[in-house]
């Protein structure tokens, strides 16, 4: 029986090593490739399909790691099982990248260790790509781990998710409406979450005559945000407005910023700096998320921030365990010099 050729989509969203395993399963499963057949070297099958071997030691290695093929020393590699005996494969889909969702990953990664093969991919908060990642992978991977940060909460990408088995899907960061059954979540209650932990510190907040959140819309940051800010100022009777950016905005004495992105923040301090406002005296500013260039900016800017490492090691806990819960991540103020 001849075997198929090998064809890489260029345009997939599937990683060409993924797509390179997934080629030596199928013929597996097919009955071209039986347990104890030696399989193509990885000059071999680089030279073949004309892949860097860089790809072909990925794919290989993650076939190995999922106990599909083992490798003989100074013989080559070998099909040890025609089904996955170890291991767990596990698509991540991520909005972004940033500094805040390496923490999140290398988190479940530590703690995942070697149980667990993860692909890592980006949607950019485009309902329509986050819809052909998931459709394009059904069936091939132990678990989805899905980030739902979009511009547009579509019926059709709801739909897409919920083809997912349940006992196979984990939001992370963020709960979905519309998403049926028992999965798995690890989220933010991002409304109550910023007005509570504001509230935590509010007798420093309250030497401040306005408040501002510099809330960027073009950025699909999650509306809750804004949300609790809001409530909690008209809940505590503080003067407060929302801007764009920092950019064209006239700092002056005793306000108070909230500060989203860090092009803002820097902002807003270089301008604060040359009017010689003190920091955390007559001026003040709170950034979103923990980083620890946020640690000695300007001797210590005080942030509001989830526990992003928390966040990764309880998904992978969950994949561990083999459990489906919701469970809601820590958030606090942590309140440093600029406030």
């Amino acid at each position: 029986m001849k075997r198929p050729v090998l064809e890489i989509d260029e345009t997939s969203t599937i990683p060409k090593y993924r797509q390179v395993a997934d080629y030596i399963i199928s013929n597996i499963g097919e009955g071209m490739m039986k347990v104890g057949d030696r399989i193509p070297s990885i000059n071999e099958t680089s030279e073949e399909f004309l892949l860097s071997r860089d790809t072909v030691e990925k794919a290989y290695k993650n076939l190995r790691r999922r106990g599909i093929i083992t490798a003989v020393h100074g013989k080559g590699f070998y099909v040890s099982s025609t089904s996955r005996k170890e291991g767990k494969t596990i698509l991540l889909v991520f909005n972004k990248l940033s500094d805040h969702k390496k923490a999140i990953y290398n988190s479940f990664i530590k703690k995942l260790g070697d149980t667990g093969s993860v692909d890592l991919q980006i949607h950019n908060s485009d309902n329509k790509i986050l819809e052909k990642i998931i459709i394009e992978n059904l069936g091939k991977y132990d678990y989805f781990v899905i980030m739902p940060h979009l511009r547009l909460e579509t019926d059709s990408v709801k739909d897409a998710i919920n083809k997912i088995p349940k006992e196979k899907l984990l939001l992370i960061n963020k709960d979905l409406e519309g998403i049926q059954g028992n999965y798995g979540c690890v989220y933010e209650d991002f409304e109550s979450d910023i007005r509570q932990a504001l509230l935590t510190g509010i007798e420093r907040i309250r030497k401040y005559h306005k408040l501002f959140l510099i809330f960027p819309t073009e950025n699909f940051y999650c509306t809750g945000i804004r949300d609790g800010f809001t409530n909690f100022c008209k809940r505590n009777g503080f003067e407060f407005e929302v801007i764009e950016h920092a950019h064209h905005h006239e700092v002056k004495a005793h306000e108070l910023y909230v500060a989203i992105e860090e092009t803002d923040l820097v902002e807003i301090v270089k301008k604060a700096t040359i009017k010689k406002l003190k920091l955390g005296k007559n001026f003040g500013i709170i950034a979103y998320n923990d980083s620890p260039f946020k640690e000695i900016l300007a001797g210590g800017i005080s942030v509001l921030s989830t526990d992003f490492d928390r966040m990764g090691a309880e998904i992978a806990d969950m994949i561990q365990t083999k459990t489906q819960r919701k469970v809601k991540n820590p958030f606090s103020l942590i309140l440093r010099s600029s406030v």
